[in-house]
């Protein structure tokens, strides 16, 4: 975006690249993109908006209405990817709820999403993925943009504590077992070109929130992608969630997530991490724990010993499930790094 359109009144906006999947990074997508100036805009108060925003999204979803489709028409799960345009669509209203579409009977029908099967049609009608996903995020209007971490057919597999391997992301999510490895089928695929732009060019890159070994973890085992951002001077904040999730993150602490990471990508590619100070109500947690779930303990100590920069706030929705509260989440992640923050 050529910024002489903005408000001149305004400072220099921020480019910022969002990677992850599932929830979590719709969830972040949703509060930042209250803060993106277009051209036709008019944000007087805004002291630093955000110009570019970018995701990158895992494209290894194999289960539901995107693993049917997958299978069947032979192209990348849409689903993740029509989340994010939702929550980047600039009118949340009729059109983001058409997306959203399940439908409930038919044979064939039921259980897919109107959206995914839009995406479906276009792949085959335009040929190309990323072509799909880019007329669609036309429909919407949406205030950034969206890429798949990659093109290719990519599935992930996990060695178990117990050294058994299981493939397939849906069947890693359903284990309770502990992960100790997580590869990508094939291992070496790669990304979008436009994607390490946005890396190079970003003037902060997030990672979360969202699954650490299925939607996180990912993302940077794409050799591409993992160098970009090791060679960013920018800052790189991991976002943590709120909760563990059963198998995956069992009894992991904040510090735990970090080390994971490092395990899988031995170079430095996180700075700063954002965690919740909030309480959750003790009916939601005993909920949470009779599922195998419990808050992400910060154990602030150990964060220290790995040498990155805490950052905590107030993240918490509660709406009979736990997510983080998108404008919050937005506002404190704008309001650390408004003095263009750089990693020393």
């Amino acid at each position: 975006m050529n910024e002489k359109h903005l408000n001149p009144a305004i400072s220099p906006g921020l480019r910022i690249v969002a990677l992850g999947g599932g929830t979590g990074l719709s969830a972040l997508l949703r509060g930042l993109k209250e803060h993106v100036v277009r051209r036709s805009d008019r944000h007087p108060t805004l002291k630093r908006p955000v110009t570019d925003l970018a995701a990158i999204v895992t494209v290894t979803d194999d289960g539901g209405s995107s693993g049917r489709l997958r299978r069947e028409n032979r192209i990348l799960p849409p689903g993740d990817i029509r989340n994010c345009m939702v929550a980047l669509a600039n009118d949340e209203a009729l059109l983001s709820r058409l997306f959203q579409y399940r439908f409930n009977a038919g044979r064939g029908l039921s259980g897919h999403n109107f959206g995914n099967l839009f995406l479906a049609a276009l792949t085959h009608v335009t040929g190309d993925f990323s072509e799909a996903v880019r007329v669609s995020a036309k429909v919407l209007a949406i205030r950034g943009r969206i890429f798949p971490s990659t093109l290719s057919n990519v599935h992930l597999v996990a060695t178990l504590a117990d050294g058994r391997r299981v493939k397939g992301e849906t069947r890693i999510s359903r284990s309770r077992i502990p992960i100790r490895k997580i590869e990508l089928n094939p291992r070496r695929v790669r990304p979008l070109p436009m994607a390490i732009e946005a890396i190079q060019q970003a003037d902060i890159i997030f990672m979360g929130p969202g699954s650490l070994y299925t939607s996180i973890i990912p993302n940077l085992l794409i050799p591409e992608i993992a160098d970009a951002i090791t060679r960013s001077k920018s800052p790189r904040v991991y976002i943590a969630n709120l909760m563990t999730q059963p198998g995956e993150t069992t009894h992991y602490a904040l510090s735990d997530h970090l080390r994971a990471i490092k395990h899988h990508v031995d170079r430095p590619v996180l700075d700063v991490v954002v965690a919740n100070r909030q309480s959750i109500s003790p009916e939601v947690a005993r909920r949470y724990r009779r599922q195998g779930a419990e808050p992400v303990f910060v154990d602030r100590d150990n964060l220290l010993k790995l040498k990155v920069r805490l950052i905590t706030g107030n993240l918490v929705e509660e709406h009979g499930v736990l997510r983080h509260n998108s404008p919050r989440l937005a506002r404190l992640l704008l309001d650390e790094f408004l003095l263009n923050h750089r990693r020393r």
